[in-house]
């Protein structure tokens, strides 16, 4: 549909731009002052001198490189809903567009683009960002678990990943967050499947910052259709 519409693929062509720019300025941001923060912790390595010595030095090489990872994951997750937050009001619109190409006559303009309306999706953005960065802190404490902690921390990226791309025409229809929460617990299957390719592409190393803003206008479309089947019409949240 994207590429058989040329006002589908403007607004994607300049999101992509956007969303790449936002979220590499955030990542360069996050990671420096990742970086200053740990690295007084590593100026000193112990000597690898007898058995004990290389133990230490060992544990320390281990925990430099631990935390090395940890800060990029990190810093990619927060760039990114930086990124998303700030982005919301542009997605909310092609999300929209998309919907008017695939509804037709049946479209209802009732939410149309306006200033009022951007400032709340922009603010809806900013409150699944915030979201976003508690689901990450879990991750974080949960990825400890070996194996099981693996397995757990992708669905709470899979599922939030659907929360982020039902959020655009959930928005359009003004609906809450906690029901689009709702929404994403009675519809599990459908949420699982919007949300496994970028939980995926989010963990490709180096590549994710990338990947996501390349696919993510076209994800962005197929959420909103999935969810427009689903939930045609506009109705007043509650």
């Amino acid at each position: 549909m994207m590429f058989k519409t040329k006002r589908l693929l403007g607004y994607s062509a300049i999101l992509f731009a956007v969303t790449i720019a936002l979220t590499w300025f955030g990542y360069m941001v996050t990671t420096g002052y990742a970086d200053t923060l740990i690295s007084g912790y590593f100026n000193n390595p112990p000597a690898a001198a007898g058995v004990w010595g290389w133990i230490k030095h060992s544990g320390w090489v281990t925990g430099q490189w631990f935390l090395l990872v940890i800060s990029r994951i990190v810093a990619f997750y927060l760039s990114f809903l930086f990124s998303y937050s700030l982005t919301t009001p542009g997605y909310v619109l092609l999300s929209g567009a998309a919907e008017k190409v695939q509804l037709g006559e049946n479209f209802d303009p009732e939410a149309g683009f306006s200033v009022r309306g951007a400032l709340v999706d922009l603010v809806e953005g900013i409150k699944i960002g915030l979201y976003g960065v508690l689901v990450t802190l879990a991750a974080l404490f949960v990825n400890f678990i070996p194996v099981i902690g693996q397995i757990v921390v992708f669905l709470l990226y899979t599922y939030y990943s659907a929360l982020m791309f039902i959020d655009y025409p959930a928005s359009r229809r003004r609906w809450t967050l906690s029901r689009k929460i709702s929404w994403i617990s009675a519809n599990r299957m459908i949420a699982f499947r919007l949300g496994f390719v970028p939980a995926l592409l989010s963990m490709v190393p180096f590549l994710n910052i990338f990947l996501l803003a390349l696919f993510f206008p076209v994800l962005t479309i197929h959420a909103t259709l999935n969810f427009a089947n689903r939930e045609p019409h506009l109705d007043q949240p509650h």
